[in-house]
């Protein structure tokens, strides 16, 4: 099925006669009459019967001129939206991040994204996994960008990439000239980490205890920057992910772990069922190509 199918049945169902509808659509009749049969013989039944002079849509051409139409419409919609002096997108999207992403993911995709559609007001909530999950749910987001939820949920998750985590040290720290470090070598090390509410505290704590490491935890803070401010001034060590940590900060060196290393996994949250709007959807494209593009970039070229 082509859209011209889509067009001439919409235009005779219109008509109901294949004079008037040949003109609007501008074909000849005989083509128009040879479209519409092949659109029946892809259904599977007649769309139309003539009674007399008469053309007439049958119960199957009635029931489906609703969809053809709806289709129609919005193919047209997306292509004047695209043309230049199309109006382009408008409304607001919605996002809630937590603040790992709130520190150069999200301000880069909004950047891009602004750029490209200028009459499209943003809105973002920096907010813990647990509120954006509710705000969704709720119908308050548009989408949620957070780490892959540690148990069940009703959400819809799209996976990004996968991220390891590594040991943030000082310059000064007895660790910082290593090149790689082992879970089981931070056993007493000094380190500040997030509080267990978060699910990467639980991974953390499972990988520290896969390999035996029981490290003293001397401080715990919720936001990343006190911690990183807290390394970068002591030999206390932490361990976050790559992107957490801002372009250009000095005095701190990043150790990648093994065995095993810690990854989380970065993704849209999104509500089930629910047609987004094509301003969302357009941020959302932004946001994979930026994420897999900054991940990509991190991993290097092996």
């Amino acid at each position: 099925m082509e859209l011209r199918h889509l067009r001439y049945f919409v235009a005779l169902a219109d008509c109901l006669s294949f004079t008037r509808a040949a003109e609007r659509v501008h074909v000849t009749q005989s083509t128009l009459s040879h479209q519409i049969r092949q659109l029946e013989d892809e259904v599977g039944q007649p769309l139309f019967e003539r009674i007399g002079r008469r053309v007439v849509t049958t119960e199957a051409g009635a029931l489906f001129l609703a969809y053809a139409s709806r289709a129609l419409e919005e193919v047209d919609q997306g292509i004047a939206t695209l043309k230049p002096g199309g109006g382009g997108l408008t409304g607001q999207v919605r996002i809630g991040a937590t603040h790992t992403f709130n520190i150069g993911l999200i301000p880069e995709c909004v950047a891009l994204f602004l750029a490209r559609h200028p009459t499209v007001r943003i809105r973002v909530d920096e907010l813990s996994a647990d509120e954006i999950s509710t705000r969704l749910h709720a119908g308050e987001l548009d989408l949620g960008i957070a780490y892959r939820p540690a148990g069940p949920t009703e959400l819809w998750f799209e996976p990004l990439y996968n991220e390891e985590m590594v040991l943030v040290v000082s310059t000064a720290h007895p660790l910082a000239g290593r090149k790689r470090i082992r879970m089981v070598e931070l056993h007493q090390q000094r380190l500040v980490l997030v509080p267990d509410y978060f699910a990467t505290r639980s991974l953390l704590d499972e990988c520290f205890k896969a390999s035996g490491a029981e490290p003293v935890v001397v401080a715990e803070m919720s936001t990343i920057a006190p911690m990183l401010g807290l390394v970068q001034r002591t030999q206390i060590g932490s361990i976050v992910a790559t992107n957490a940590i801002p372009a250009g900060m000095s005095g701190l060196v990043m150790i990648p772990l093994e065995s095993p290393t810690p990854i989380r996994t970065p993704g849209i949250l999104w509500r089930l069922g629910v047609k987004q709007a094509p301003r969302v959807q357009s941020f959302a494209v932004i946001l994979r190509k930026t994420a897999l593009g900054n991940s990509l970039r991190q991993d290097g070229p092996g």
